[in-house]
């Protein structure tokens, strides 16, 4: 155990980059993957994660063929390293605010598929009552911007849900339907009267969410019922690529309903069954109420939860 002179001396000694390496470390399913989002040589990952554990005096993560994860030692300081990381990020805009006019900058972690009418009013109305703040919007995966609320790199995200943080908050902010889609090279583009079985066989594409232990669990159970092939010939993080790989025929794929109004319309893609019951998947608003939020992070914060409480389900529920 630690004691008083040593953590004295831990404190005087520990150098921040290990501890930004080990973050990322512990984001990361190798060293090779770490060095990589870094832009590190991998021998240099490995030297400062034996620097960080002779410093620490534990073993932080268990590494051998095929097996890469942290130990419990490693968790902890994973958890610590991140608030650590999380609140030297945010110095600057905290002096920034003590130092000019600045009213505060507002980063938003946002999933790609996002389409929500009651954000975009908040995100107008927050813009005229703070014309001098500024935003960021930042599409990421559902995960990753999970992550990047938990290391307080983003005021808040707006995404799906899997596994929930206890550290972090969640808030609905609306509910979306999934359905099946096909584009115009497809055999079964402009098809009527078709039914489930009809799906049988075919080839599909989708997000990289789309996994029966993932946020799109209710879309991975809507593909397997049509008994389609198992092959997924191509994934995206991103709706806008899952769009773009449907259209050109690559597959079958899953889309929110509203979302693909417009493109059913214009004739550049196709609805496929189950027309009645599909999935619902509901998106959250996820904020770490550990963290320092400057004025206009707060304000829009705020906004958002207070009209997401007033206003009915029905009304978010977008079919």
């Amino acid at each position: 155990m630690e004691t008083p002179d040593g953590a004295v001396r831990l404190m005087r000694e520990l150098d921040w980059n290990l501890l930004r390496t080990f973050v990322v470390l512990g984001q990361s399913r190798s060293i090779t993957e770490a060095a990589h989002r870094l832009r590190l040589t991998q021998p240099s990952v490995s030297t400062a994660l034996k620097r960080l554990e002779d410093r620490v005096g534990r073993r932080l993560i268990d590494r051998k063929p095929g097996h890469f994860e942290l130990t419990k030692a490693g968790q902890v300081l994973y958890r610590e390293a991140v608030d650590i990381q999380g609140s030297i990020l945010r110095l600057s805009t905290q002096m920034r605010e003590m130092t000019d006019e600045v009213t505060g900058h507002v980063r938003i972690a946002l999933a790609s598929h996002v389409i929500c009418p009651l954000f975009d009013a908040v995100l107008s109305e927050f813009h005229a009552e703070h014309p001098k703040a500024t935003l960021s919007i930042d599409v990421l995966s559902s995960s990753e911007a999970v992550e990047s609320v938990s290391g307080r790199f983003s005021s808040f995200a707006v995404c799906l849900v899997n596994r929930r943080n206890p550290n972090l908050e969640y808030m609905r902010i609306y509910r979306e339907f999934f359905g099946l889609f096909c584009g115009p090279p497809h055999p079964l583009f402009g098809r009527e009267n078709l039914t489930r079985e009809d799906l049988a066989g075919h080839s599909a594409v989708s997000f990289d969410t789309d996994r029966l232990q993932d946020a799109l669990k209710p879309v991975a159970v809507m593909r397997a019922e049509a008994n389609m092939e198992d092959l997924i010939v191509g994934t995206s993080g991103h709706l806008e690529e899952v769009r773009r790989m449907i259209i050109a025929g690559l597959g079958i794929g899953p889309l929110p309903v509203h979302v693909t109004k417009r493109d059913v319309q214009d004739g550049v893609m196709w609805q496929l069954p189950p027309y009645d019951t599909p999935p619902a998947i509901d998106v959250h608003v996820v904020w770490n109420p550990k963290a320092s939020l400057n004025r206009a992070e707060q304000s829009f914060l705020d906004r958002l939860l207070k009209r997401i409480e007033a206003t009915p389900m029905e009304d978010r529920t977008y079919r």
